[in-house]
């Protein structure tokens, strides 16, 4: 059904927007999206709908939860791939995050090439993980403020969502 195709991207491209804007996807845009997705899966499926709702919206966190815990990824992307999830389903929101996680490495490394900063970001990337394994204290991998390496990762959900749709993966 075109939905399954369409709606992904339509809750994406909202998100880049509102993130975009105010560094922030509003939790009342994901949770009208997850309404939706509930709905449509429990009239085309019934309770086997609902089913497969749950495993779709639940993949997402179980996989990228912990990133969230050393603030490597913002609740709100968490969020917004358990939206996409809750419409796609537990295997192909997996490659939905594959295709987002590598086109947010080409950005990224694009960013970081053109800012003169790609071997002070991997000195930045080495030193975490040492004084992660040396103290056993997380902290926030991000550094605060908006530099140029920090980006918003719901543009990458969002081409994942457009390649999706567009019947790449």
């Amino acid at each position: 059904m075109l939905f399954y195709m369409i709606f992904p991207a339509i809750a994406a491209g909202g998100a880049v927007v509102m993130d975009i804007q105010r560094a922030k996807v509003d939790n009342a845009w994901l949770l009208f999206c997850l309404v939706i997705s509930l709905t449509v899966q429990l009239m085309e499926r019934g309770t086997g709908g609902f089913i497969a709702w749950s495993f779709g919206a639940c993949t997402p966190f179980l996989v990228l939860g912990w990133l969230f815990l050393f603030r490597m990824l913002g609740a709100g992307d968490i969020k917004l791939f358990c939206v996409m999830g809750s419409v796609l389903g537990p295997g192909t929101i997996l490659r939905c995050i594959a295709y987002s996680f590598l086109i947010g490495a080409v950005i990224s490394a694009a960013l970081m090439i053109s800012g003169g900063i790609l071997c002070q970001r991997i000195q930045y990337l080495f030193c975490y993980v040492s004084d992660f394994f040396k103290t056993g204290k997380r902290k926030p991998y991000g550094k605060s403020g908006m530099p140029l390496e920090n980006f918003h990762f719901t543009v990458p959900i969002f081409l994942s969502a457009l390649l999706y749709a567009g019947g790449v993966y």
